[in-house]
C-alpha cells in the first residue's frame, strides 16, 4: 500500500513539473476600447506568450525526466504548448485586424 501511494505521489509531482504555458484569450470584450498604442502593446504581449510556449517545447531537463519517467506527461506538455501557440497567434491576428479597422498608423 505504501509503495502504491509513493508511486502515485511521484507521478503527481512529475505531472506538476511539466510545462504548462499560459493559453491567452484570443478575444476580449475590452479589446474594442483599446487605443492604437495599447493594441501594439497587446500584440507584443501575444508574441511574448508564443515565444515562451515555443521555449517549453525544447528538450529541458524537466521534459527529459518526464519523458523517461512518465511519458504521458510529455504528450500533455506538447499538446498544451500547441494550444498556447495557436491561441497567441489567433490573439495577434485579432489584434492586427482591430488595429487595421481603427485605421491606426
Amino acid at each position: 500500500m505504501k509503495k502504491a501511494v509513493l508511486v502515485i505521489g511521484m507521478f503527481a509531482l512529475l505531472a506538476q513539473g511539466c510545462a504548462t504555458p499560459h493559453v491567452v484569450q484570443t478575444k476580449k470584450i475590452s479589446d474594442v476600447n483599446l487605443s492604437c498604442q495599447q493594441i501594439l502593446s497587446e500584440i507584443a504581449e501575444a508574441d511574448d506568450f508564443e515565444q515562451k510556449a515555443r521555449a517549453e517545447r525544447k528538450a529541458t531537463g524537466k521534459n527529459v525526466a518526464a519523458a523517461i519517467l512518465f511519458w504521458p506527461a510529455l504528450i500533455g506538455t506538447y499538446s498544451n504548448t500547441e494550444e498556447a501557440i495557436n491561441a497567441a497567434k489567433d490573439r495577434r491576428n485579432n489584434l492586427t485586424n482591430l488595429y487595421e479597422q481603427k485605421k491606426c498608423r
